[in-house]
């Protein structure tokens, strides 16, 4: 006859390896729980900074700023001749200074509908690929940043501008004194350096918020000059 010391021995042995296995298991969970999870973008913050730019330079420094992850976010501007311009955030993984598709993060679309009027669309990419913001008009006489309201002149003239990889670096530095001036605007993260509860996108909760005055002064990147008129005034957005 078995003795109950050896029938509990036996339910001791049988019971440890499944527990150990449950735990990692639960390991496993936890880990891919908070590596995975995407960093969250406020896209709230990201069409109001858009909306604010003195230039592209500007925006990427803003766009930094809101962005809560370790990469640094490129920016890219082209404008074509109907003044319309697609903007791009995008992660210059190789550091070449251009788009490319597996980089992208959104795009903001602004084209015009009439006489003095535009519409702006965000739209996200890759892990954001859900986003897709409601179409926002735009009018001469609204108080923009001159990124958006220099387009009304008359005198507009066209212009490119993509963050060259020489920036990462300082947009970097630039970023994390802001982080640190700043302790209460970011979350708690993973060891990963992803926030917890990641991988959901805002919903826009007002039309833009307020703004700045806008102007019409000029903006430059290195030594070069965007947006200059042809009366010379003069017309912006992982390392």
């Amino acid at each position: 006859m078995i003795s109950k010391a050896k029938l509990l021995a036996a339910a001791l042995a049988l019971a440890v390896p499944l527990s150990a296995c449950e735990s990692r298991e639960d390991r496993v969970e936890r880990w891919a729980t908070t590596e995975n999870t995407n960093v969250q973008i406020d896209w709230d913050k990201v069409n109001q900074a858009y909306r604010d730019a003195s230039g592209p330079e500007d925006l990427e420094k803003r766009i930094n700023e809101i962005y809560e992850g370790d990469e640094v976010i490129s920016v890219a501007v082209a404008d074509q001749d109907d003044k319309t311009q697609i903007v791009t955030g995008f992660f210059d993984k190789n550091s070449n200074g251009s788009v490319e598709d597996e980089e992208k993060i959104f795009t903001i679309k602004r084209e015009p509908t009439g006489e003095g009027k535009a519409q702006v669309q965000t739209v996200g990419y890759g892990p954001y690929a859900g986003y897709r913001s409601p179409v926002w008009d735009i009018a001469m006489g609204m108080v923009m940043g001159s990124m958006i309201s220099n387009m009304f002149m008359p005198r507009y003239v066209p212009y490119r501008y993509v963050t060259h990889p020489t920036r990462l670096s300082g947009l970097h530095a630039q970023r994390s004194s802001y982080r640190q001036a700043n302790p209460a605007k970011f979350g708690p993260r993973s060891q990963s350096g992803r926030r917890y509860g990641g991988g959901t996108v805002t919903k826009p909760t007002s039309r833009w918020g307020t703004g700045r005055p806008s102007g019409g002064g000029g903006f430059r990147s290195g030594g070069g000059r965007f947006g200059l008129a042809r009366a010379g005034r003069t017309v912006r957005i992982s390392a």
